[in-house]
């Protein structure tokens, strides 16, 4: 936390003055054992990103395809400028500490997943990526991230919690730092 205060100030700064809005966004997820929190991330999107995202995908459908893929759009013209930067760093990830200190949420573990996901496409593997504690960093993260389809992030977030360990945990962790100074696979 000491590490990242510098960096977190920045970023409330520029968050606050890209865009009206709140400087966090707090999306509804589901954590260990599948007690619902809320997941904290600095807000990149413009206010009404929520309310713009159906007409959007109503109106091109292959962005509707997208979006059944990836759960993300390559290019969302709901993103603001600061937030693509934000994004593509993971710096939009860094109030996820405060998940982290509350609890709710640990280092590295399988990426937080929403209802949606869980009822929709994890169903049978959901009690087994439940049974731990969602992460700030995770296999998935590390592998490829928005490249993979759910489905590839599924299989490796299970594999994550099967063969978890602690050095694994540690290169998780050193791999991540180094796609925050070198993104790939981010947007």
């Amino acid at each position: 936390m000491i590490l990242a205060a510098p960096f977190f100030l920045i970023c409330v700064l520029i968050v606050k003055c890209s865009s009206p809005g709140p400087v966090f966004y707090s999306h509804p997820r589901i954590g260990c054992n599948g007690k619902p929190f809320g997941c904290l991330k600095f807000r990149t999107m413009y206010r009404d990103a929520d309310a713009r995202l159906h007409p959007l995908l109503a109106s091109d459908p292959a962005l509707m395809h997208e979006w059944k893929t990836y759960f993300k759009l390559k290019v969302d013209p709901r993103i603001t400028p600061i937030g693509k930067f934000l994004r593509k760093t993971s710096l939009d990830e860094l109030p996820q500490f405060w998940n982290v200190l509350k609890g709710q949420m640990s280092i590295v573990g399988p990426r937080p997943l929403t209802a949606h996901e869980v009822t929709h496409y994890v169903k049978d593997k959901a009690s087994k990526i439940l049974s731990v504690k969602p992460g700030l960093t995770s296999l998935w993260i590390t592998q490829g991230r928005n490249s993979l389809s759910l489905e590839a992030r599924i299989a490796l977030e299970e594999y994550y919690v099967t063969h978890r360990t602690f050095w694994l945990d540690c290169k998780l962790i050193f791999k991540t730092i180094w796609l925050m100074i070198y993104p790939k696979g981010a947007y």
